[in-house]
């Protein structure tokens, strides 16, 4: 087990091809998240191939308005297991926002992440986006009412 910080060359090395989770999690099973080969077999949640840290804190900016550098830094890993997922924790703010999303919210702000330059780059258009937003808001709503936290596991694609 290695524990975060400094680890952005790792973290730049997943992002080629990767397979990311995004699930609802009570707080102590960050460990047990990261050791899962499968977290969606385990844990409610969303699968999408290709996000990466700086999509994550591309979404979070969008959500919250944050400045992208302030986002990057709220995205550091929380957990590295020996088999290589990496763990990072979405942030209560982008939680928050997520889950007080009404349907008619959702499009403007998928147009808008579909025409980031990252987004872009993996195919996404807005009907993807909005697909994935409508999945992050039932998860962040999900995890507000079990009084849970959202992880964000990434592992290599083995493709």
């Amino acid at each position: 087990m290695r524990e975060s910080g400094g680890l952005s060359a790792m973290i730049r090395g997943l992002e080629m091809d990767i397979l990311t989770n995004i699930v609802a999690a009570e707080e102590d099973e960050l460990e047990a998240v990261a050791a899962s080969s499968r977290p969606l077999a385990e844990w409610s949640g969303v699968e999408r191939p290709g996000i990466d840290t700086r999509m994550i804190a591309e979404l979070h900016s969008l959500l919250t308005g944050e400045e992208l550098d302030l986002a990057l830094d709220s995205y550091e890993p929380v957990y590295v297991a020996d088999e290589g997922a990496v763990v990072l924790r979405l942030a209560e703010s982008a939680i928050e926002r997520l889950a007080n999303l009404e349907d008619e919210d959702i499009e403007p702000i998928a147009e808008e992440l579909a025409a980031i330059e990252e987004f872009e780059l993996e195919g996404w258009d807005a009907s993807a986006a909005y697909d994935w937003l409508a999945e992050l808001a039932d998860l962040a709503r999900l995890a507000q009412a079990q009084e849970q936290v959202v992880f964000i596991w990434m592992q290599r694609s083995m493709g």
